[in-house]
């Protein structure tokens, strides 16, 4: 069932779409995004904790949506989370703006194995360096993509920009929505304490 957030977002004709690489940073811009007013689809199957204490703002359904897009028609207006790999499946015929996350791989990295040891899983034999050449190659290959789509235009978001210049990322990511977002209210959901797994400094 698909059911919104909190937020009262006044109607756009487009989808927003909140993606990147696990671990950048998408959850917390979910989270701006509802402060500052938007509507949001999750369905609170993935509940919060420890690496994502404020909840992973996930929506089950978008994982079916190369056999099944019927969300995507009640989904204007509103923010959506999804892995990079499903950008792929959105169906034509609809606009989109991709609100794209990035971070420095090496806290990517960092931040993943810390997730999937807590949880007790393990990277199934891949090494860190396996993992930042696929994510790499993944990364040209959507980027590729996606300047070809011309209903999904993009805006990319730094992780560590956003903890540090809150003010001027909420700024850009608002004006590209259409500046009917509250940029004041985008600003207070972000949380630096909840910046962890850093690059280290030489």
């Amino acid at each position: 069932m698909m059911s919104g957030g909190k937020g009262e977002m006044m109607g756009s004709d487009f989808v927003t779409v909140v993606t990147g690489l696990p671990r950048s940073g998408t959850s917390m811009m979910m989270q701006v995004l509802e402060a500052g007013g938007m509507e949001i689809l999750s369905d609170n199957v993935r509940t919060s904790d420890e690496d994502n204490p404020r909840g992973y703002y996930e929506f089950e359904a978008v994982k079916q949506t190369k056999e099944d897009a019927s969300w995507v028609a009640e989904a204007a207006g509103k923010a959506v989370k999804m892995v990079y790999r499903l950008l792929y499946d959105l169906p034509a015929g609809y606009e989109y703006r991709v609100i794209f996350m990035r971070r420095d791989m090496e806290e990517i990295l960092r931040s993943q194995k810390i997730m999937l040891e807590r949880s007790g899983r393990d990277e199934g034999g891949v090494s860190e360096e396996m993992f930042a050449e696929m994510f790499k190659k993944d990364l040209v290959k959507i980027d590729e993509w996606l300047e070809g789509r011309e209903n999904m235009p993009v805006i990319s978001v730094n992780y560590k920009d956003v903890i540090e210049e809150p003010a001027e990322q909420c700024r850009r990511v608002n004006e590209f929505l259409g500046g009917m977002l509250d940029v004041e209210k985008m600003q207070t959901a972000v949380d630096g304490s909840l910046y962890r797994n850093r690059r280290q400094q030489q």
